[in-house]
């Protein structure tokens, strides 16, 4: 059971999008949120079904998830397969959850961009007036870790002497059915597979059609060992 705000009058809600600023975005919105003992709402937007996520980002979820609930969050809010702009949404949670201030990382729009397409920030401004918004600078020097794997294709992991070996044909020897996120530039079948065990997303690393030890190759991409 959560504890109970000392604060409702506030609310923070915190947007975050692909790439290694959003964990600082949560951070940043739980330290206010803690400060004011308020609640702490956490959204993220993609038009994409949350099935259809590649690896990089499907890992970016799960670590959100996984922060928000360290951070006590009242509600992480995934709005997948969504239509409408980012904009929209934000404003329609917002309003949803009588949201007071809103956290979001710096775009890395140039001005020329601004002029001709908008400010993001202004649009959002003329959305919901009555909202303070806390714009965090990001660090355009971290890369993120889009173009790393192909689109995931269906595959299996089957147990031998030797530990899992992964195939893409289904066997009655397959052990664990999952999705296969193979690394860009390689002929190797290395990567990454996604499969689901004991009710929890598992990840771990393959080298060479062989689920090896975990690597920290992918920091966001939290990799686990598999045992027999």
């Amino acid at each position: 059971m959560k504890k109970a705000k000392g604060r409702m009058d506030e609310s923070i809600l915190v947007c975050v999008y692909y790439g290694p600023n959003g964990e600082r975005l949560i951070k940043r919105g739980a330290k206010i949120a803690t400060m004011l003992d308020c609640p702490l709402y956490v959204l993220t937007v993609d038009a994409l079904p949350y099935d259809e996520l590649d690896a990089e980002k499907s890992a970016y979820v799960d670590r959100w998830k996984e922060l928000s609930e360290e951070y006590d969050a009242e509600e992480f809010i995934v709005r997948d397969n969504e239509k409408k702009p980012a904009v929209k949404v934000i404003a329609e949670v917002a309003r949803e959850h009588h949201i007071t201030q809103i956290i979001i990382g710096q775009t890395a729009k140039s001005r020329w961009e601004e002029i001709t397409k908008g400010s993001f920030m202004n649009v959002l401004l003329r959305e919901i007036p009555f909202v303070d918004f806390h714009v965090v600078s990001c660090d355009r020097a971290i890369k993120g870790l889009e173009g790393h794997f192909e689109k995931g294709c269906r595959a299996y992991l089957v147990e031998d002497e030797e530990g899992y070996a992964i195939m893409f044909s289904h066997t009655n020897k397959a052990k664990y059915e999952g999705i296969f996120f193979k690394e860009t530039g390689t002929d190797f079948n290395n990567g990454i597979f996604k499969f689901m065990k004991h009710n929890r997303m598992i990840q771990v690393h393959v080298t060479d059609d062989r689920v090896t030890e975990p690597t920290k190759i992918y920091p966001t991409l939290k990799e686990e060992k598999l045992q027999k």
